[in-house]
């Protein structure tokens, strides 16, 4: 996916400019970011895309040093169970976070 860079955003469109993918993040007052949504187009659902564009968080937080937690329910399980290639970029105050979706 060609993947499109905002401040607090990373998404991808199609050829009609539709949101395909999308993930959005808070920056907290203490330098750190909140992942609060993901979203994928149904149309993509069940093909990995998720897990694709946390990992274009992920690396993007790496790339800016930044750390993240995660009240997003699906970007929270995602980093947990990918702690261990992630870890720099995992706030300490991870595991004490609330976790909820983010309803539209």
């Amino acid at each position: 996916m060609d993947w499109k860079y905002e401040k607090g955003r990373i998404y991808s469109v199609n050829e009609n400019n539709e949101i395909m993918a999308e993930a959005t993040f808070i920056y907290k007052e203490n330098g750190e970011v909140n992942i609060n949504r993901t979203y994928v187009n149904p149309v993509l659902r069940g093909q990995g895309v998720a897990g694709k564009i946390m990992q274009a968080i992920s690396e993007y937080l790496r790339e800016n040093s930044l750390k993240a937690t995660a009240s997003c329910s699906y970007a929270n399980a995602w980093l947990k169970k990918n702690r261990c290639l992630y870890q720099d970029i995992i706030s300490e105050d991870f595991d004490g976070g609330v976790t909820a979706c983010e309803l539209n």
